[in-house]
């Protein structure tokens, strides 16, 4: 029966965090931890193709190498291994990328067991599990992604940026374009 449980590897380099989560996750009916990792080389040297989970929960700060790199090793060489982010922080800039990169899931190490359980049952549903705060920077992400040619500036605005780089003084670059002033007195 146990070959019918989702395959879960956990891959934290604090020992006891994985420890709790791999008895919550045991614990859970119809999932299984497979393999547990300090960080993403152990890991990457314990995977093989006869032996890779179906999920992994893979934390962000390691030593070694991180869920940002692993993350990309995964999905190099085991796309077809979900993976489901845990981080004590929610950085905005790094869970756009990992979203990008193709996690399935994102959850907050403070999270509530039945949060971990959600989060399994919808990913190995082929589904994905992306708490409010993830939608909320993805949306942010998307919303705030201005064109680069919306600053619309003339001839003459362009002409004195250029002139402003040189070393040539504001008078100087005034009297170059003809634009010299009197004075109002």
């Amino acid at each position: 029966m146990s070959t019918q449980n989702i395959q879960v590897a956990l891959v934290d380099d604090h020992r006891l965090f994985r420890s709790g989560i791999a008895s919550l996750i045991n614990n859970f009916v119809g999932y299984e931890v497979m393999m547990e990792a300090g960080n993403g080389k152990e890991f990457t040297q314990k995977i093989s193709k006869k032996f890779a989970p179906d999920i992994v929960l893979l934390d962000i700060n390691m030593p070694e190498m991180d869920g940002m790199a692993t993350t990309k090793w995964l999905k190099s060489n085991y796309p077809e291994v979900s993976v489901i982010i845990l981080s004590m922080f929610e950085d905005a800039d790094t869970v756009v990328s990992l979203v990008k990169m193709g996690i399935k899931g994102y959850l907050l190490k403070d999270a509530e067991p039945e949060d971990f359980k959600e989060a399994l049952d919808t990913v190995s549903a082929e589904e994905v599990y992306y708490p409010p705060f993830v939608a909320r920077h993805l949306v942010n992400n998307l919303q705030y992604k201005a064109p680069i040619n919306t600053v619309k500036l003339s001839s003459k605005e362009i002409e004195f940026l250029k002139y402003v780089g040189t070393e040539m003084t504001y008078k100087e670059i005034a009297e170059k374009n003809g634009h010299q002033r009197k004075d109002r007195g």
